[in-house]
């Protein structure tokens, strides 16, 4: 982009920090923000700060000029030039920019950093809500066939302790044993949102269960084991209610909307500190084939 120097009205290119002409500072274009790197030796740094993957895992690599194909990179060449590049996937370079503004390619490779973080960040959280719902089919899915299972069963033992209540005893005892195992409760999955009993509200998310304290206004977390059977086994949905009278627990701390959940949407840069949300989680993985290595950047 040209912009025009103030002093002598000569238009030149905004990679300029002085006009080449009457040497005045450019001051027309505020490229950088404030306390982000500006030098190669600031980018490491703040790399390390972030506590990003090692190089070879991001395949972002500050100082060096790597020719192996899949690589982002800022290095100074011989002739005293700062060079950010991309390999792509073919192993063909494409030069994001060369010159002598070190602060314009350290921002360069900066921002595209930054943009990668996102992304990976994006895939991290759709994994992880993928194998949410995932256990959470798996756990519906185990809890249908053991409802099948137990009724079944329980048809068959009938059978069986009449016929053995009329042979011997024996046989009578071992299989109310095994009724007593099969009928055993199996706390069941059932579909998220409120319920009520007794005058009691209660709302299930995911796999966890709270309780309405009427007298706070607040919701409070609990477990089946305290919850009253008939809501805990409610298969059928006898008990679920969809107006509460009050404090909605979509208002509360405790609720996660898994449906409409947008992991790109918490890195809105209108909203965020770039710097203070682009901090790694040990937790995530970063996988770099998840990197777009086709376009030119």
């Amino acid at each position: 982009m040209k912009v025009k120097c103030k002093y002598c009205d000569s238009l030149i290119d905004d990679t300029y920090t002085n006009c080449p002409n009457c040497g005045a500072a450019l001051d027309t274009v505020q490229r950088f923000a404030n306390k982000q790197p500006q030098t190669i030796e600031e980018l490491q740094k703040w790399y390390t700060a972030m506590k990003l993957p090692a190089e070879e895992v991001t395949r972002f690599f500050i100082g060096k000029d790597i020719k192996e194909p899949r690589a982002f990179g800022i290095y100074n060449d011989a002739d005293g030039e700062f060079v950010v590049y991309k390999n792509k996937s073919d192993g063909s370079r494409a030069v994001r920019y060369q010159g002598t503004d070190e602060a314009y390619a350290v921002n360069e490779i900066y921002q595209r950093l930054k943009e990668e973080i996102v992304n990976q960040k994006d895939h991290n959280a759709e994994r992880r809500l993928q194998q949410a719902r995932q256990i959470e089919a798996d756990y519906q899915n185990n809890t249908v066939k053991n409802r099948k299972r137990r009724r079944f069963s329980g048809r068959v033992l009938w059978i069986l302790v009449l016929f053995m209540y009329i042979a011997v005893s024996y046989f009578m005892n071992l299989m109310n044993a095994v009724k007593s195992e099969l009928e055993s409760p199996v706390s069941p999955l059932l579909s998220s949102g409120y319920y009520s009993y007794e005058g009691s509200d209660y709302y299930l998310q995911g796999f966890d269960w709270y309780y309405y304290d009427a007298s706070n206004d607040e919701w409070e977390h609990t477990v089946v084991d305290q919850l009253p059977e008939a809501v805990a086994n409610d298969y059928d949905g006898y008990y679920r209610i969809y107006d509460h009278e009050g404090l909605p627990f979509e208002d509360t701390s405790w609720y996660q909307n898994w449906d409409n959940y947008s992991s790109y949407d918490s890195y809105d840069n209108d909203s965020y500190d770039w710097d203070d949300d682009y901090g790694w989680d040990s937790n995530d993985s970063w996988d770099s084939y998840d990197t777009d290595w086709d376009s030119d950047w």
